[in-house]
């Protein structure tokens, strides 16, 4: 490549919010030895600008790389259009992993199920993240003929998987996320349904419920509905079709899982049945796979997409043909972690185009996001997309040759020639940090707050707002710093009489709208996309669970292909905590005193030094105090072990999280090993952890939110907003599937 064109890209000024850089230079920017940033975002837009053009080569020896590779650079420079996470991560370096989300086949057999749980270590150890199907794995307490015993059922299946998952980390910059499906005829769904009531089991799991058109039709009327042994296939018992729906909406209410995946609509919009039936989705569901197939998303900026208060389609339509170039070549380039995987994806070539930014984008039209007209934008948009995508695809077809399983028939391109080069070109995705980058609202959801206090943790204050309403609020003349805090205590202005009334009713939150509009505007999204649409649905804390069981209801009836819902304060981890909700904040410059009476347990463990007592001891206010001691005394390892529950005691009373501290000791090793209670203790400090990891089981939940404000990042002490079944702080980019 020319040395002009990437100096006089690199020259080329691009806009990113300091947020945007934050979340950059901490996730995304190559790092050195050292771990020091030694990148810019420019460099970054470029090296995967260069990696996903040089594809072009592989088609046609003469094809204009360095046009390519300008084109691609202004769609992410410009936060035009933004490639999924790994694309941005891993385009044009080691790694070279470039798609989001895999799906993994679980059969009825143990070979089956080992093998899936090392393939997802490959891919989590990649940045992916999986989802799974494990309704054809036979029911607790079925038979096993080889063994003469019984079958343990998928839920415990699950938990290996979820242990497997929570040691290996995503290349060290993606947290690993899996889906797990169980379809609603299996014998053990109740038990799944309820399967994560305990929000601290299976948390690296997204859950939902594969329910069929004969189970809903069952509930609307009334009927009984047979479960079946999937190794049999023959009827084991038979509920209240609406008894087992209300289950769902209950833990649905209660914590916001499982969600629905209606099984059947999503099986009528496949375009290859004959290669497969779909069982499963990715993490948030938005992405209905076959086995072993990936997905390879990205999404366009609508909020770029408004000229002179209007939709600009010639400029939507020139970035949705250029990415959809973008995303096909990103197949090619892509090193794929499992050759399954590599044949499944290039025999299908799917793709999936979505949107980010909508909540802007109709700011910027002057349409409330609960309206008639918001619906009627969200049709006109997507199917504008979906139109045009299906063009480029068929004009990439033309050159480049349909997708291996392409069926023919099925597909109008319009074109009247039957070509198409990727079986699925359109997704709405969460879109978390992508949208950070983009500097824009996220996916197709609302706002999730006007203003808000973000603390940082040095215990500073930082107010702020979102850009678009400042900008209005300076020029119609009702701003000041106060009225913004205020703001910030609820997030919304529905109630502030001071606001024109205009804005108020233009500046809708996610808890100003209604579950209904939400489903509405998901239904509109969905109608003109190929794979399935990340939502979730909020609803206020008062909601009742036939709320829910209405919003499911409605889901159904206007043809979406899944729905996640989630009730204001229904876990423990809030969703995005305004001023007034914070708790007490618990940071402590020195330590508080020791407490003059505490209660505890005092724990012997083996170590390779001898045995080991330790007492953990709590107060009101939590854990306060450890002590070690040898069981010989005397010599260099009791003092140290005496210094390492001293320091530790002091830490836990200066406000330090306990997981934070067992992180820290765990896994220290020592020249003498042992093996104490089936496990490995590889020293004393690590032997210090394992105890204060078993004392604290029932309250590590809780102690994991010290130190930070309810609702607040772990991270940087930002508000966090729920998304497709994720959490993401808008400040840093943290992120957190399940």
């Amino acid at each position: 490549m020319e040395a002009g064109l990437v100096t006089s890209l690199l020259s080329e000024d691009i806009f990113l919010t300091p947020n945007a850089v934050t979340v950059l230079k901490k996730r995304y920017l190559k790092k050195d030895d050292h771990g020091d940033v030694c990148e810019q975002p420019v460099d970054m837009f470029l090296r995967v600008a260069k990696t996903i053009a040089e594809v072009d080569r592989c088609y046609d020896p003469e094809a204009d790389i360095e046009e390519t590779t300008r084109c691609f650079y202004h769609l992410m420079a410009s936060r035009s259009f933004m490639p999924n996470s790994p694309t941005l991560m891993n385009a044009g370096r080691e790694l070279g992993q470039l798609s989001a989300c895999f799906v993994l086949p679980v059969d009825d057999d143990i070979s089956s199920i080992f093998d899936a749980i090392k393939n997802t270590a490959l891919i989590h150890k990649s940045g992916g993240g999986t989802g799974f199907s494990f309704s054809r794995i036979r029911p607790e307490n079925d038979r096993v003929l080889s063994t003469k015993g019984v079958a343990s059922g998928p839920i415990s299946f699950m938990n290996i998987f979820d242990v497997a998952t929570e040691t290996i980390k995503q290349g060290g910059t993606r947290r690993g996320a899996n889906m797990a499906i169980l379809r609603v005829d299996h014998p053990d769904i109740e038990k799944f349904i309820t399967c994560k009531n305990q929000t601290d089991k299976l948390t690296n799991f997204n859950i939902s419920v594969a329910v069929t058109d004969a189970f809903m039709q069952a509930v609307i009327n009334g009927e009984d509905f047979a479960l079946l042994n999937p190794r049999t296939q023959q009827p084991v018992r038979s509920v209240k079709a609406a008894v087992l729906f209300d289950l769902i909406v209950q833990s649905a209410w209660s914590t916001g899982e499982p969600g629905l995946i209606f099984l059947d609509q999503v099986n009528r919009g496949n375009p290859i049945p004959h290669v497969g039936l779909i069982e499963s989705t990715n993490p948030c569901g938005e992405q209905p796979l076959l086995p072993y197939e990936s997905c390879n998303l990205g999404s366009i900026n609508l909020a770029q997409m408004v000229k002179n208060g209007a939709v600009n389609f010639a400029t939507l339509k020139e970035v949705v043909w250029a990415s959809v170039h973008f995303l096909d070549n990103v197949i090619d380039a892509n090193r794929f972690p499992l050759p399954q995987i590599e044949e499944a994806t290039m025999k299908n070539r799917k793709i999936g185009l979505g949107v980010m930014g909508f909540a802007d984008m109709l700011l910027y039209l002057g349409i409330s996001y609960n309206s008639e007209a918001a619906v009627k934008v969200a049709e006109e948009v997507m199917s504008f997309i979906q139109r045009e995508s299906k063009a480029a695809s068929a004009e990439l077809a033309e050159k480049r040759g349909n997708f291996p399983n392409f069926p023919g028939s099925i597909y109008d391109t319009g074109n009247g020639k039957g070509r198409m080069r990727n079986a699925t070109t359109t997704t709405i995705a969460p879109t978390g940090t992508i949208s950070i980058i983009a500097g824009c609202s996220s996916g197709i959801e609302p706002l999730f707050g006007i203003s808000f206090v973000r603390r940082v943790l040095d215990g500073a204050e930082l107010l702020e707002v979102h850009p678009y309403f400042e900008d209005v609020a300076r020029r119609r003349g009702f701003y000041n710093g106060e009225l913004m805090r205020q703001i910030a205590q609820t997030g919304s202005i529905r109630d502030l009489k001071e606001i024109p009334k205009d804005i108020r009713r233009l500046f809708v939150t996610a808890h100003d709208i209604t579950p209904q509009w939400h489903v509405r505007i998901q239904a509109a999204f969905q109608k003109y996309t190929d794979n399935a649409v990340s939502k979730t649905v909020n609803f206020p804390a008062s909601a009742s669970p036939e709320d829910v069981r209405q919003v499911y209801l409605l889901a159904y009836e206007l043809g979406l292909k899944g729905i996640t819902i989630y009730r204001d304060r229904s876990r423990d981890q809030q969703v995005l905590s305004f001023g007034q909700e914070k708790p007490p904040e618990k940071q402590y410059i020195a330590p508080r005193p020791r407490p003059a009476r505490t209660t505890g347990v005092t724990e012997v463990i083996n170590t390779g030094c001898g045995k080991l007592y330790v007492t953990v001891n709590k107060d009101d206010l939590g854990f306060c105090e450890v002590f070690a001691q040898m069981g010989k005394t005397g010599g260099c390892a009791s003092s140290q072990i005496e210094s390492t529950g001293r320091l530790i005691s002091l830490a836990l009373r200066a406000g330090v999280k306990l997981d934070a501290i067992i992180k820290q000791i765990s896994g220290i090793r020592c020249p003498n090993p042992h093996w104490s209670n089936g496990g490995q203790v590889l020293s004393c400090p690590d032997a210090i952890s394992k105890v204060l990891a078993g004392v604290a089981e029932v309250n590590l939940a809780a102690e994991k939110e010290e130190g930070v404000a309810m609702g607040s990042c772990p991270d940087c002490g930002g508000a966090v907003e729920h998304e497709g079944g994720c959490i993401v702080c808008r400040a840093c980019g943290f992120s957190r599937c399940s």
